[in-house]
């Protein structure tokens, strides 16, 4: 298990990696070792709240995948351990972002130098566009 909060933790089964190949620092090294980590996360099994769960999928948007899982990569350090452990630091800041509830908005009216600012826009654009209609011939 891996504690994200007293209370809540990341069931560890639920969690894949694998090592690939990774663009950046290691010179010659980098077309040799597979050093960059994908850590995928089913989150359907991984034992978080429904509420959290919501959250995270909504949090993740392109690292989830059709299957619901998901993807972390990480490739920033020349070792499997340390972007290993950066991959896990990352799910972990991302489900810690989910545990917070969304604050609601308070509904407000706008103001009247915001309405009067609105009004007179629409007037200039409304003037801009009354100008560019071809004149009207009389048929007189």
């Amino acid at each position: 298990m891996i504690r994200v909060a007293p209370n809540i933790a990341i069931a560890e089964h639920a969690i894949r990696e694998s090592f690939v190949r990774a663009s950046g620092p290691g010179g010659q090294n980098v077309n040799k070792v597979a050093t960059a980590v994908q850590l995928r996360l089913d989150v359907m099994a991984s034992g978080l709240p429904d509420e959290v769960r919501r959250r995270l999928v909504t949090l993740a948007g392109k690292r989830m995948n059709q299957e619901g899982e998901l993807l972390i990569t990480a490739q920033r350090f020349r070792t499997q351990e340390r972007n290993r452990q950066a991959a896990i630091d990352t799910l972990i800041r991302l489900v810690q972002r989910a545990l917070e509830p969304p604050t609601p908005r308070i509904e407000t009216r706008p103001t009247a130098a915001s309405r009067r600012r609105r009004w007179q826009t629409k007037e200039h654009r409304a003037r801009l566009k009354q100008s560019r209609t071809a004149p009207r011939e009389e048929d007189a």
